[in-house]
């Protein structure tokens, strides 16, 4: 199966299914290309050193998003991924890109969705909102993509503890690399599988 990853910057979760790939969990899965919305994104070189197409697609470089839409929409056509993997994606994809991979779209959300999720709720803004709510377990969300930001059907969630003396940045690490870096890969092992089916925007896993 092709994917397509977007990234907009470090690339943790890229190198996640890169590895995984060479592990051999992810045996049959294909990196297409990796698109960028920043041409200064480190995900960028992760992709170099593997040998992985990659280009720059930002919403900025287009006259309006629409035709930045269609760009994208006609990218992924090209690239013929049957997934879009959405893996420290700042941006918001266009209805045309939507509706073309609809319910082909996953996203890491690193909260538990419905908490800490929505517009503005990226980077190091869930976890400094989820510390000041006193929270005392948090976690990471893969979740399908439709219009809205973490509103899709929610397909696997991991939680680990929030311990005393957790700051925003150390919580981000121990959920970056204890939940999103498991659960990511495994989502899209369980699609490429045809192990997940969405009925009513529930998403079901089918068992062994």
């Amino acid at each position: 199966m092709k994917i397509a990853v977007f990234v907009s910057g470090g690339g943790t979760n890229l190198q996640a299914i890169i590895d995984n790939i060479k592990s051999g969990y992810l045996e049959g899965i294909e990196i297409a290309e990796v698109i960028s919305s920043s041409p200064d994104a480190y995900a960028l070189t992760r992709a170099s050193d593997n040998g992985i197409p990659s280009k720059v697609l930002r919403s900025a470089d287009f006259e309006n998003k629409d035709l930045w839409d269609n760009a994208v929409c006609e990218e992924l056509a090209r690239t013929g991924c049957e997934l879009v993997v959405l893996a420290g994606y700042l941006s918001l994809l266009g209805p045309r890109t939507v509706s073309a991979f609809s319910n082909r779209i996953i996203n890491i959300h690193p909260a538990l969705i419905p908490s800490f999720c929505g517009a503005g709720m990226y980077g190091i803004r869930p976890h400094k909102a989820a510390l000041a709510r006193g929270v005392k377990v948090s976690g990471a969300t893969v979740h399908f993509v439709n219009e809205n930001y973490d509103d899709g059907p929610i397909l696997l969630q991991k939680c680990v503890d929030v311990l005393p003396g957790d700051t925003p940045e150390v919580l981000q690490q121990r959920i970056m690399k204890e939940c999103e870096q498991k659960i990511l890969p495994q989502a899209i092992r369980l699609i490429a599988d045809g192990k997940v089916t969405i009925e009513n925007n529930i998403a079901y896993v089918k068992e062994a």
